[in-house]
C-alpha cells in the first residue's frame, strides 16, 4: 500500500463517528451478538441494466427469434451454467465466482414498481417501502439493528443509507461525481443519429480506458472506488455494509457494443472489490441489482426500452453459488409482462431479505421491520 492510499485508510478511519439514537420499539430487544466481520455490500445499477443481454436464457425457445441481432456476435462465446443459462463473456470474473460457488445469479425479479422511470424506481428500491420513504432505507433500518454502520461511496448519503442509524460518506478528494443521467439524456436526443451515437460511445470509452489519475480526471472509475470501498470495509469493524453505484445502462440504442463495455466495468469492479476484501471476503454478500428491466424487444436503433422484470447477482464468500435461484417465466407474448417486458416472478426485495435473515441471522420480525411489504424467500442462498 502506497503512503497516500495508507494515509487515506488512517484519515478514513478516523472519520467514523458512531451516533446513537433512541429506536423504535421493535427494535428494543434486538441482539447485537451479530456485530461481527460479516459484510453486505450492495452495488445499484443505475439506469436498468438489460438482464436478458447479461444472463442469457438459452433454452428458451423463444429468446433467439426476439434478440438474435443483439446477440449474434456473442452466441458463441456464452459462458455456461446450469438449467440452461449462460453469461455474457464479459463476466469472466463472475463465472470463474460461479464455478467456484461464490456467484448465483437471480432471474425475473422486480420491485413493486411498475411504472418506467429511473428516478421513481430508484429511490423505491433505495427505500425498500412499496410507498417510499426518501428519510429512510432499508439498508439503514437493516444495519440499525446491529448497531453497526453503513458506507456510502457517494458525496451526499442516498436514500438506503438514510434514517436513525449515522452512516458515512466517502468519496476521493479532488474529484466532483459526474451525472451519468447527462450521458444518459445525450444517448437518448441521439438514438436516432447512429453517427452520433457512435461518436458519443467511443468519447465515453476513450474517457474510461484513461489511466486514473487524481489530478486529472474529473470522476474516478468504478473499479477504483469499488477498491477503496473493499479496503474500508475490511478495516474497519464498525462498517457492516456499504453501497456502490454504477450509471450508464439506459441502453436506447447500441446496445451490444454498451453492453459489452458496461459488463466488462462492472466485472472488473467486482474484482477489484474481492481482492481489496482480503480475507473479508468470505464473510461477505454482494448483492447486484438495477431499478427495472427492458424490453423484450428490439427496438428500431438496436437497443431496448424501459421494462419490468430483470436479474439480480449475489455473489461473495458466503453465497451458497452454482446456482441459478428465481422462476423463468418464458419469453412468448403471453407470458410477458403487459405482452412486452420480461414476467417479474418474485420480488427483488424478498431475496435482500432472505440474506439479511440468513447472512445476519435476522429475527423474521425484525425482517417485517425492514421490508414490511414482502416475506423472505425460505430457499437457502446462504453457506450454513
Amino acid at each position: 500500500m502506497n503512503i497516500a492510499r495508507r494515509d487515506f485508510i488512517k484519515g478514513g478511519m478516523a472519520g467514523w463517528v458512531i451516533a446513537q439514537s433512541a429506536t423504535a420499539s421493535v427494535l428494543a430487544n434486538t441482539s447485537t451478538n451479530n456485530k461481527s466481520s460479516k459484510k453486505i455490500v450492495w452495488v445499484m445499477l443505475r439506469g436498468a441494466m438489460d438482464s436478458l443481454h447479461g444472463v442469457i436464457p438459452t433454452d428458451d425457445p423463444d429468446y433467439m427469434n426476439i434478440r438474435g441481432p443483439l446477440v449474434e456476435s456473442i452466441k458463441d462465446k456464452l459462458l455456461p451454467m446450469q438449467n440452461g443459462y449462460a453469461l455474457h463473456p464479459a463476466f469472466k470474473n463472475c463465472h470463474t465466482w460461479y464455478q467456484n460457488k461464490e456467484f448465483s445469479p437471480v432471474v425475473a425479479v422486480a420491485s413493486g414498481y411498475r411504472r418506467r422511470s429511473h428516478f421513481d424506481a430508484q429511490d423505491q428500491m433505495e427505500s425498500g417501502l412499496d410507498t417510499t420513504d426518501y428519510e429512510s432505507g432499508w439498508l439503514a433500518r437493516a444495519v440499525g439493528l446491529l448497531d453497526g454502520q453503513g458506507l456510502a461511496v457517494a458525496q451526499t448519503v442516498p436514500i438506503a443509507l438514510r434514517g436513525q442509524t449515522s452512516s458515512q460518506t466517502w468519496y476521493p478528494p479532488h474529484f466532483s461525481a459526474t451525472e451519468d443521467d447527462t450521458l444518459d439524456r445525450l444517448r437518448s436526443l441521439y438514438a436516432g443519429n447512429e453517427e452520433f451515437s457512435n461518436l458519443l460511445e467511443s468519447a465515453i470509452m476513450n474517457r474510461d480506458m484513461l489511466d486514473m489519475d487524481e489530478r486529472s480526471r474529473a470522476k474516478p472509475n468504478f473499479s477504483y472506488l469499488a477498491k477503496n470501498c473493499g479496503e474500508i470495509l475490511n478495516k474497519e469493524d464498525s462498517a457492516q455494509c456499504a453501497m456502490l453505484e454504477l450509471g450508464g445502462w439506459d441502453t436506447h440504442n447500441n446496445q451490444a457494443t454498451r453492453l459489452n463495455r458496461q459488463f466488462d466495468i462492472l466485472d472488473k469492479g467486482l474484482a477489484e472489490l474481492k481482492q481489496a476484501l482480503g480475507d473479508t471476503w468470505k464473510d461477505t454478500v454482494v448483492i447486484v441489482t438495477t431499478e427495472f428491466g427492458r424490453t423484450v424487444a428490439v427496438n428500431g436503433t438496436k437497443g431496448t426500452d424501459h421494462g419490468t422484470g430483470s436479474t439480480m447477482f449475489l455473489l461473495g464468500g458466503a453465497v451458497k453459488g452454482q446456482q441459478v435461484f428465481g422462476d423463468w417465466p418464458g419469453l412468448a407474448k403471453e407470458q410477458l409482462f403487459e405482452e412486452r417486458d420480461l414476467m417479474p416472478t418474485t420480488d427483488v426485495r424478498s431475496w435482500m431479505a432472505s440474506v439479511l435473515h440468513q447472512h445476519w441471522n435476522m429475527s423474521l420480525e425484525n425482517i417485517a421491520y425492514i421490508f414490511p411489504d414482502v416475506q423472505p424467500i425460505a430457499q437457502a442462498i446462504i453457506k450454513a
